[in-house]
């Protein structure tokens, strides 16, 4: 099985090579252009593999994408490479329409290029994943859950960019037969998460006695879901799923984000026990424009039809996550040079995103 992943080098990107390489077996050709959030030590375990090799590409690079797929020859696509901080996009959406909506628009041309010039049984056997988010849904109330059928309803310019390349796969499935899936996820966490994001900053501003930093009053509730059920997921789509449907992935974790931060305290408390009581950093800062209240997702559909489950429930996906990060300033620190937790997506009075 060939295996072309878009955005390998990034937090899902590289668990999800991972977990091809070296627990499926697959040759796995991995294009990303190595943005700021991408890093090619996420594949130390890999990059010797003789089943996987690296292409420096732009998505945007129709020259470039095209040769990748006359020369790997993939049985599938799984399309993950995307802007995806929703405070960059806050001060800087042209980056997001750019790789998120005219990239996977490249993508779906050059494989549809690619895949017409296959056999009646190669065509029948290729898949195209285009990997998503449950923040193209919008905002839920107290109550509900995020369904396949839920109505879109975008309230970032990231959550924008990716309601409209998921309308552009669905579109070239419909419109040209492509045998394309698309999948919508829930918050991921875990091991090699770019410092940024919630659950690392977190940890890592802890174990350096820095402020945390809590969004509003804290109430704003996500469903977690750890990153290598969601590689196993993604694995499963594309080998399972119904052409044209789209699955939902999520942990069934649902937890308020200051929850999941005293979470992550008490274990570096445990952990760390040298730093103090690390709630006691806890601060909280002026909420990010448009924050929507709560996602949480129904994965009913991809559990019964297609037979997976997460197998780590929030505790224990968050310890080994803790752990991880404690163990591994190999893989962090230099990143962390570059970014130090520093406030982003805000606006400032008289300027333009």
């Amino acid at each position: 099985m060939r295996v072309l992943v878009t955005g390998g080098a990034g937090f899902i990107g590289s668990a999800l090579v991972r977990h091809l390489v070296l627990d499926k077996g697959y040759e796995v050709l991995n294009v990303d252009k190595l943005t700021y959030a991408a890093t090619l030590s996420s594949l130390k375990q890999v990059d010797s593999a003789p089943s996987y090799r690296f292409l420096k590409a732009d998505i945007c690079d129709g020259r470039a994408i095209s040769e990748a797929f006359t020369t790997f020859k993939p049985d599938r696509v799984m399309h993950l490479a995307a802007e995806s901080h929703v405070d960059r996009s806050i001060t800087g959406a042209r980056a997001f329409v750019e790789t998120n909506v005219f990239g996977t628009f490249n993508m779906l041309e050059c494989a549809r290029s690619y895949w017409a010039g296959l056999t009646q049984e190669l065509q029948s056997q290729f898949r195209f994943l285009h990997v998503s988010t449950d923040e193209v849904y919008g905002s839920l109330g107290e109550d509900g859950l995020f369904s396949e059928t839920t109505p879109y309803d975008p309230s970032s310019p990231y959550s924008a960019s990716k309601a409209a390349s998921d309308h552009l796969a669905k579109a070239w499935s419909h419109t040209y037969g492509m045998p394309i899936v698309v999948s919508n996820c829930s918050n991921n966490y875990g091991p090699y998460h770019f410092p940024e994001k919630l659950v690392p900053l977190v940890i890592l501003n802890a174990l350096e006695g820095k402020p945390l930093p809590v969004y509003g009053n804290g109430a704003n509730i996500r469903d977690w879901l750890f990153v290598d059920d969601h590689a196993r997921a993604l694995d499963t789509i594309a080998e399972k799923g119904r052409v044209g449907e789209t699955y939902n992935v999520g942990g069934r974790n649902e937890r308020r984000n200051i929850d999941v931060v005293r979470r992550i305290c008490e274990l570096m408390n445990e952990f760390n026990p040298a730093g103090g009581q690390h709630e006691e950093l806890i601060q909280f800062v002026t909420d990010r424009p448009g924050h929507d209240v709560r996602y949480a997702i129904d994965a009913t559909k991809l559990e019964k039809e297609l037979g997976w489950r997460a197998q780590e429930t929030f505790d224990t996906g968050i310890e080994k996550t803790v752990r991880w990060y404690l163990d591994n300033d190999w893989w962090w620190a230099p990143l962390r040079k570059g970014y130090e937790g520093t406030r982003l997506g805000l606006l400032k009075t008289g300027t333009a995103p």
